[in-house]
C-alpha cells in the first residue's frame, strides 16, 4: 500500500518513519524550504530530530505529487488545518481514502473532525481515525504501542488495521468514530490539569483523582454526543488519557506546568513550540457540556485557568470545595 502522510510534524514524521519500513511511504508538508531542508538532510530538525528519514522515502511539499499514486492519504495536520488539506486532497484525488491523526475540535464550529471531514470530502469516501496512547518520539524509535482505526465502515476500519498492523505498532479496530475522537480531544484537558497538578506538588494520589475523575467526565459527554460507554475504557480512551496525564513529552501536560509557574498563556506556548490542541479543546467542551447539560468541573476549571479568570491555586481550591457525592 503507498501511503501519502499529509504533515511533516512529530505525528507525521514519526509515522512516516513507522510505516515505511512495511509500505512506499511520502510525506508531505506546506513549508516548502522547510521540505527542501528535510529532503537533504533526510532530518525534520524542527519536529523530530535525531531520528534518520530512510533514503527511499519521498519528502516533498508538492501536493498531486504526494497523492498521485498513494493508495491512502494519512492526515497528520493539526486540526485547525485540517479542512484546508481535505480541500486541497479533494481538488487532487476525491477519491482516496482517507484516515486523519489529529485530536481536538475546530476552532469556531466546535466540530470534531469527522465533523469537517463530512462537510468536506464527497459523499461515500472511505476513510477514518487513528487515535490512542502514542508519543511521537517513541513511534519513531520502534518501542511498541497500540493505537485505534475507527471509521463507520466496519469493513474499511479492519482491513486498515490488518494492513497497517506490525513493526511494533499495533492496530484495534472500531466503529466508533465519535467515541474515539472525543477521547482523544478530552484527554489533553485533563492532560493540562494534571501538568498543573503536579507542578504545584499535588502529589500521586491527586493526579490519579484527576485521571480517574476525568475520565468519568469525558465519558459523560461522550455518551451525550453519540459515543459509547466502552470506547472510553480503551485505548482511545483511558490508555491515552494515562499516557499524557503521565508523561513529560505530553504538550498538554507541559502546558499546565507553565501555567502553574506562574507564566502566561502565550509565553508557555512560545516555548512549546507546537500545537497543544487542550487549549483550544477545553473551550470547545466547555461551550458541549453546557449545551448538553453534562457536568464537566475539571474542563471548567481548566479553561478558567486558560483564561485567566482564575489561578491554579484557585482552581485547585474550587474543585476541592465541590460537595462530596456518590461515585
Amino acid at each position: 500500500m503507498k501511503i501519502a502522510i499529509l504533515g511533516a510534524g512529530a505525528w507525521g514524521t514519526a509515522l512516516a518513519l513507522t510505516l515505511s519500513g512495511r509500505h512506499p511511504v511520502i510525506l508531505w508538508g506546506r513549508d516548502p524550504e522547510a521540505m527542501d531542508r528535510v529532503s537533504a538532510t533526510r532530518i525534520n530538525e524542527r519536529y523530530l530530530p535525531g531520528y534518520l528519514l530512510p533514503t527511499q522515502m519521498t519528502v516533498t511539499s508538492n501536493l498531486p505529487l504526494a497523492v498521485q499514486d498513494a493508495d491512502l492519504a494519512l492526515l497528520a495536520v493539526p486540526v485547525v488545518g485540517l479542512r484546508e488539506t481535505l480541500k486541497a486532497l479533494r481538488r487532487q484525488r476525491p477519491e482516496l481514502p482517507v484516515l486523519w491523526a489529529c485530536k481536538g475540535f475546530e476552532q469556531g464550529s466546535d466540530f470534531l473532525p469527522h465533523q469537517v471531514v463530512a462537510e468536506t470530502l464527497q459523499s461515500g469516501t472511505a476513510c477514518g481515525v487513528l487515535s490512542g496512547p502514542s508519543f511521537a518520539e517513541e513511534i519513531a524509535s520502534g518501542l511498541p504501542a497500540a493505537i485505534t482505526l475507527a471509521s463507520t465502515h466496519p469493513g474499511f476500519s479492519q482491513d486498515l488495521s490488518r494492513t497497517l498492523h506490525g513493526h511494533r505498532l499495533r492496530l484495534y479496530s472500531s466503529t466508533d468514530v465519535v467515541g474515539v475522537e472525543l477521547a482523544g480531544a478530552l484527554k489533553n484537558v485533563i492532560a493540562i490539569a494534571s501538568g498543573l497538578s503536579d507542578e504545584l506538588g499535588l502529589g500521586l494520589n491527586a493526579r490519579a483523582a484527576l485521571i480517574t475523575r476525568g475520565l468519568a467526565e469525558i465519558a459523560r459527554l461522550g455518551v451525550a454526543l453519540g459515543g459509547r460507554a466502552e470506547t472510553f475504557m480503551g485505548l482511545s480512551g483511558l490508555g491515552d488519557l494515562v499516557l499524557t496525564c503521565t508523561g513529560a513529552q505530553s504538550r498538554n501536560y507541559r502546558v499546565g506546568q507553565g501555567l502553574a509557574r506562574g507564566q502566561s498563556l502565550d509565553e508557555v506556548l512560545d516555548q512549546l513550540g507546537h500545537v497543544a490542541e487542550g487549549v483550544t479543546s477545553a473551550v470547545a467542551a466547555a461551550r458541549l457540556a453546557q449545551h448538553h447539560q453534562v457536568e464537566m468541573p475539571i474542563t471548567s476549571a481548566v479553561q478558567g485557568v486558560l483564561s485567566g479568570a482564575v489561578t491554579a491555586y484557585e482552581a485547585v481550591a474550587l474543585l476541592l470545595a465541590r460537595e462530596p457525592r456518590s461515585e
